[in-house]
């Protein structure tokens, strides 16, 4: 049997477009459970990446990370990423890289292959709603993470 892959999802669904990773793991659930030849999938969402979350990618065949970012270029981009000390390595909220250092050094090896999604986001603010723009770059991920996945 094939290890699990890993879709996370992280934001503050009451910070707009931050809602954008959340959101995705609620919509790639439902559309995992159609697709029993994508294998087991399993979904975790939380509000911020933190050292602890290295040990969710122990035994998985592949990772997929999920955010909001004002930086991506419409609607979203998917790209590999590899296991990094950084700025954020220290603080309480981490990048998707300084996580797979830390599972590189408590597991002393190679994290699985891991991909960060990142969907074009543009309002932040507390208590918006999700914007347009937003919903629309949601579905052009959905699709592009489908694609991801069953490609294997």
């Amino acid at each position: 049997m094939t290890a699990p892959v890993l879709v996370f999802g992280w934001g503050n669904p009451s910070r707009g477009d931050d809602a954008l990773g959340p959101l995705f793991v609620e919509h790639f659930t439902t559309l995992a459970a159609h697709h029993p030849e994508w294998g087991e999938v399993e979904c975790l969402t939380d509000f911020q990446l933190q050292v602890e979350h290295a040990l969710d990618l122990q035994g998985r065949s592949r990772v997929l990370f999920v955010d909001a970012s004002v930086d991506a270029a419409p609607p979203c981009t998917l790209s590999r990423i590899e296991a990094e000390r950084d700025a954020s390595f220290t603080t309480h909220a981490m990048s998707p890289q300084a996580v797979l250092k830390v599972f590189a050094d408590i597991d002393d090896g190679e994290p699985p292959p891991c991909w960060l999604l990142a969907i074009h986001g543009e309002r932040f603010e507390l208590g918006e709603d999700l914007s347009e723009s937003a919903r629309q770059s949601l579905q052009a991920a959905l699709q592009l993470a489908a694609d991801w996945i069953a490609t294997g």
